[in-house]
Formats: C-alpha cells, structure tokens, sequence
C-alpha cells in the first residue's frame, strides 16, 4: 500500500508519471502540448508550464522566476518561429484534454457501430499540426498536440513507451490525487 500523502507532497507513483510526461515533451521533437484525461474527460495530467510548475510548487518556491524564465523563452521562441510558440499556448493542455475527450468518446461510439473493437489510437493530420490520441489500460486517454513537421512514427513510438508504462500504475487512488492535484492548481 502507498503511503498516504497530502496536497503539497505526490506520492511515488505521481511523480512518476509527471516525469514521464516530462520527458515525452522534452525529447520529443515537435510536440507541443500533451494531456492524460480520464475515463470520465477530466484533465489528470498537463504538459502546461503554468500547470506543471504549480503542480510541483516550482512556482511559489521560486518567488516567480521560473514563469518569468518560461515567459522570456517563449518570446524568444516567437521571434525565432515567425511569431508562433512551438508550445502552444499557455493553458493549451486544458484546451487539448477536452478535445481528447470529445475524440476519443466520438472514436470509440463509431468502433461500437462498426464493431471495430478497442480503440487503440486516433491520428488527424491538420495544416498546422497533427493530434494523436492513444487510450491507456483503465480508460484514460493520452492526448499529443505536435508540430506539422513531427516525426509521426516518432512521437507515436514515445506515446507508446508512456502508456506501457503508465497503464499499470494508474489506479483509482492515483487518478483520484492527480485529479485533486490539477483542481487545487487552478
């Protein structure tokens, strides 16, 4: 059994899967935002740096540094990138996780009619950029916002490892502390 945590201190396993989530933003060329939504469409996980660092206290500890540092690079990015954030927008993730969830609900009604089975994973290529949205073993979604030019092959793969590595960990208990945790930061 975990032990018992409260609001300022993640157990194990939460910080876990925000490492994980880490790391499939910063090694992945191209994604922009990424959300792990619940089986029932409520945002679990954000790749938001407002989100992530009041997740992780960053932002109080810091006397508000880290947002000013993530508000320089973001302006440097724009200049580099002809006025576009490769991120995406701050608050983006929250944007991204109700989508993932009207998808992946629109995806599995249309497998029940064509009696397709499982969905395992949803893929629109737009002009300016690509959605892919890959289900997690107890229901939940991993949603991925990325650049037009991404490795789809690539970022599918990373999606992938995440959620080989996440489905096994993400019980009630843990949905419940990272729903907790994502209310308690907005």
């Amino acid at each position: 059994m975990n032990a018992p945590t409260t609001a300022h201190t993640p157990s194990r396993q939460a910080r876990n899967l925000r490492w994980l989530l880490s790391n499939l933003v910063d090694e992945v060329p191209g994604v922009r935002s990424v959300a792990v939504v619940s089986s029932d469409g409520l945002l679990l996980l954000s790749s938001d740096p407002g989100a992530r660092a009041a997740a992780s206290g960053d932002a109080a500890a810091d006397g508000g540094a880290a947002a000013a540092a993530d508000a320089d690079g973001a302006l440097e990015r724009r200049e580099r990138g002809g006025g576009r954030d490769e991120r995406g927008p701050r608050g983006s993730s929250a944007d991204l996780a109700t989508i993932v969830s009207g998808l992946g609900s629109l995806t599995q009604g249309a497998s029940k009619l064509m009696d397709g089975g499982a969905v395992k994973q949803t893929m629109v290529a737009m002009d300016e950029g690509s959605l892919f949205v890959m289900s997690i073993s107890d229901g939940s979604l991993l949603g991925v916002h990325a650049a037009p030019d991404c490795d789809m092959s690539v970022v599918a793969y990373h999606m992938a490892l995440f959620v080989g590595r996440a489905g096994h960990v993400l019980t009630p208990e843990l949905r419940t502390e990272l729903r907790t945790s994502m209310e308690l930061d907005q």
